[in-house]
């Protein structure tokens, strides 16, 4: 999971919801905030962190609060509780689906794109490829709720990781090469960030901590 950094909200949707009567539902230009989250997300995913798309059919608008009538429909107009998500297996048995597909009006106690909380800090990823919580509440949500430990998320993020560490071998990589990658790896360049990235920008953290502690 990735901290996301929210950016101004399309002026699109400020407009909407000066109006009278309006809600999520009504409002017609959701092609501007698509494209506004998936570029503020880099291109990825907010909770599985694979590869979106700012199109209706290769990504889905989450509402990290859901805006059920019996949940926070407050919340539904409100951009800092919008996030772009995959599809998550849209059409398959429940078991298949995870990040928004798979929580539909569920509940998780973390929003990646909260400026108050750093989500980073939270999760660990090891080299199995599975998403880890020290919180047996945040683990369950990762679990059952976001399903984000499906065998098929778990695979790929353990090939991600996997194919990183044969660069550093095939490369000879030094330890002072562990900053020019995180960097790489974080985005510094601005880019669209690498599907699965916090993989390795997990691993790279932990080396040069104990590269500082030695």
């Amino acid at each position: 999971m990735r901290n996301i950094h929210k950016n101004p909200e399309p002026t699109s949707l400020t407009q909407h919801r000066c109006n009278t009567n309006t809600d999520y539902d009504n409002y017609a230009e959701k092609d501007d905030l698509r494209e506004s989250l998936v570029n503020e997300q880099r291109g990825i995913c907010c909770y599985c962190m694979q590869r979106i798309y700012a199109e209706s059919d290769k990504m889905k608008i989450e509402h990290n609060k859901s805006q059920s009538p019996n949940k926070f429909p407050q919340m539904q107009l409100n951009y800092g509780n919008l996030l772009g998500a995959c599809l998550g297996g849209t059409g398959k048995p429940r078991r298949e689906q995870h990040c928004d597909t798979r929580k539909g009006d569920d509940d998780i106690s973390f929003n990646p794109a909260d400026p108050e909380r750093d989500v980073e800090i939270l999760f660990k990823f090891p080299g199995s490829g599975r998403i880890e919580a020290n919180d047996p509440q945040l683990q369950n949500e990762i679990d059952n709720i976001l399903n984000l430990n499906h065998s098929r998320l778990v695979n790929n993020r353990k090939a991600v990781i996997d194919s990183f560490t044969q660069v550093l071998r095939s490369e000879k990589a030094r330890d002072t090469d562990f900053v020019k990658y995180l960097a790489t790896w974080e985005g510094k360049d601005g880019g669209q960030l690498e599907p699965f990235c916090q993989v390795v920008v997990y691993y790279l953290r932990k080396k040069i901590a104990r590269m500082s502690s030695s």
